[in-house]
């Protein structure tokens, strides 16, 4: 054990988890790559958790967050905010939702903690549906929408909490069915559960699941959930911290894969917008976002370093079309890792879309999770110089993919190789 790992062991909580049998200390980045405290380089293809969402060390980014420390670190929201409000005018505008309003916060917890609060105080009622094998967040009220075991360490919660199917395609009682009998059934589920309980507030999902393994519905299930829950009167959050800012290639935002209903009532984001810096947030139509009727700030959202971080990284992500690459790059991607996976009995399924790719793996001739394969696959890769994560709810084992959207044709082949040597080491 390293010195700096037992230092983290005698100060930290045991349940902060740490990757690798021997952790690893980053210490500095450059575009795709990053380098440990002993010189190593590894291509980089998780991002800080799907954070570091352009490149390590841009320069834009980093010209940026000079400059403003500069002049101004912080003043929280009780003085005027130049760079906070150009940021939330043009995350407004991309928002798609009309007459957005912009809140600020530090992280994607407080963004959907602030989206429940929102809510509920809207509708007058603490119910909240949520898709199984969801994650959320780790506040006390996101860990009571989060749909997944292992993220979700307590039962209870200020929220009454229903979870709907649909999340999960591959799996559960209605993966047999073809996309429309997959959505149909779903939607009846949706329909038949609102016949036995109070009317809910919102219905909050992430288009495509995070921590649950880069898993998603058919396009347009939320579509047509959309059209039940309007019925109702009920409000859809669109968990975007992971889907937004046109990581999936094919749309900005991944609730654009469900648009026939119009969008959604209220979005969340974190995650990629700062690259690094810690910035989360809330869109909603404005009777929403104003509904509060008692004082609210946020001392450390919208602080102006980080927003400068935010409009930098935004620009350069809309310039260089970082959206375009990740369909180009991640398709290439997605297809090289599939034609591994044929030949490899323990790989169930590679799914996902852009830059945002889970690898499902079982145990060879079954359909059951293989968790130690995940965590041997995750130790090759690095030994062999890439970083990837890993996740998965019930039943099932994932190895997570996300590299910044910068990622070349070059890197994406430079991984793939990697990956599949590390896949074949484990399952020979």
């Amino acid at each position: 054990m390293s010195d700096l790992h037992a230092r983290h062991r005698a100060v930290l909580p045991d349940w902060l988890a740490l990757y690798y049998r021997d952790p690893l200390e980053i210490t500095h980045g450059e575009g795709r790559h990053v380098w440990d405290a002993d010189g190593k380089r590894y291509l980089d293809f998780f991002g800080g958790i799907l954070t570091t969402m352009t490149a390590h060390a841009l320069p834009e980014v980093t010209k940026a967050v000079g400059e403003q420390a500069g002049r101004i670190i912080h003043s929280s929201t009780l003085y005027l905010n130049r760079p906070m409000v150009e940021l939330a005018e043009r995350i407004a505008r991309l928002s798609g939702i009309p007459d957005a309003r912009v809140f600020f916060t530090t992280s994607g917890t407080e963004a959907n903690d602030t989206a429940l609060l929102l809510a509920t105080a809207y509708r007058g009622g603490n119910q909240i549906l949520a898709m199984r094998n969801s994650y959320h967040g780790r506040s006390f009220s996101a860990v009571g929408v989060t749909g997944n075991r292992s993220w979700s360490p307590t039962s209870l919660s200020p929220l009454a909490t229903l979870y709907v199917h649909g999340g999960v395609r591959t799996r559960g009682p209605y993966a047999h069915l073809d996309d429309a009998g997959f959505i149909a059934a779903c939607v009846e589920d949706l329909k038949d559960l609102l016949g036995h309980v109070r009317t809910p507030a919102a219905l909050i999902a992430e288009p495509v699941q995070g921590v649950g393994g880069f898993t998603s519905p058919p396009d347009g299930l939320y579509a047509a959930f959309r059209d039940v829950l309007r019925d109702h009167g009920i409000l859809w959050i669109s968990d975007e911290v992971q889907t937004g800012w046109g990581r999936t290639g094919d749309h900005f935002w991944g609730w654009q894969a469900h648009d026939r209903s119009g969008p959604p009532d209220i979005l969340t984001f974190a995650k990629g917008i700062g690259n690094g810096m810690s910035i989360g947030g809330v869109v909603a139509r404005a009777d929403i976002m104003n509904c509060l009727d008692a004082n609210s700030i946020s001392t450390f959202g919208g602080t102006q370093i980080t927003m400068a971080a935010g409009l930098a990284n935004l620009t350069y992500l809309l310039e260089h079309d970082l959206q375009g690459n990740a369909r180009r790059v991640g398709g290439l991607l997605i297809e090289r890792l599939r034609s591994v996976a044929a030949g490899l009995p323990g790989v169930r399924e590679v799914r996902g879309r852009g830059l945002m790719i889970g690898v499902e793996l079982v145990r060879p001739g079954t359909d059951e999770a293989d968790p130690e394969a995940a965590s041997a696959v995750l130790e090759a890769a690095r030994e062999e110089g890439l970083l990837i994560g890993k996740g998965g709810g019930h039943n099932t084992s994932v190895l997570r993919i996300a590299p910044p959207l910068t990622l070349t044709v070059q890197e994406a082949e430079e991984g793939a190789a990697i990956l599949e040597h590390a896949l074949r080491s484990v399952h020979p």
